[in-house]
């Protein structure tokens, strides 16, 4: 799990970095919740995300948005987090030309950061999307979502009200041509302090399924 470090748009992004397992691995971004309340690459469902890819042969990042960590910049309310999670994609693109796939995955405001990056880069052919703030923030620009993917809500979610997120997953589910998986982690609050195996569960056994064909 080397440290590296990047060029991003405000400056040098920190990140930790695992090639996958062959020259043709699928790459997955992961991307860690709001910058300005405590969120950063070590949260632990971005962590346990991290490893669930990493584990099937994944040339897998994760990073901390601007002004995290060692990273450079300040909080540019979303704006520029998408910028820099751009150019995260396009260094770990370079790090593996001959992939073949993308997946991004992330949790709360790096689920919205990560649903935007999906409708601007259209090999981004799956996504794992926990705890998205769908009452927080505006989510009209899945206009039509591009890709098939989950949104995993959390039932006793602090932050989400859970109208917005069934809403949320109504309306892409009506969508032709893709598939939108939705799950609920009984008891979990907005981070799955408590439910983080129960959280794993559920992206396990979705990604068992799309890797292996049967989706």
């Amino acid at each position: 799990m080397p440290e590296v470090i990047f060029n991003g748009p405000a400056g040098r992004l920190e990140g930790r970095y695992h090639p996958g397992k062959s020259d043709t691995a699928p790459v997955a971004l992961i991307l860690h919740p709001h910058p300005q309340y405590g969120g950063n690459m070590d949260n632990k469902v971005t962590y346990y995300l991290y490893h669930a890819f990493v584990h099937r042969g994944f040339a897998t990042l994760r990073f901390n948005f601007r002004g995290v960590g060692r990273s450079q910049g300040e909080f540019d309310n979303g704006t520029g987090e998408l910028s820099d999670a751009a150019s995260a994609l396009d260094w770990l693109q370079a790090m593996t030309p001959n992939s073949t796939g993308t997946w991004i995955a992330g949790i709360s405001f790096g689920a919205w950061i990560g649903m935007q990056l999906l409708m601007r880069r259209p090999e981004i052919k799956g996504f794992i999307s926990v705890s998205p703030p769908a009452n927080l923030y505006d989510f009209s620009f899945l206009a039509p979502c591009p890709s098939s993917g989950i949104i995993v809500q959390a039932e006793e979610d602090d932050l989400v009200t859970p109208i917005s997120t069934i809403k949320l997953v109504e309306k892409l589910q009506s969508q032709k041509g893709i598939t939108i998986d939705h799950a609920v982690v009984k008891q979990a609050n907005h981070f799955f302090e408590n439910e983080l195996n129960e959280l794993m569960a559920v992206v396990n056994t979705y990604l068992n399924k799309r890797l292996s064909g049967r989706e």
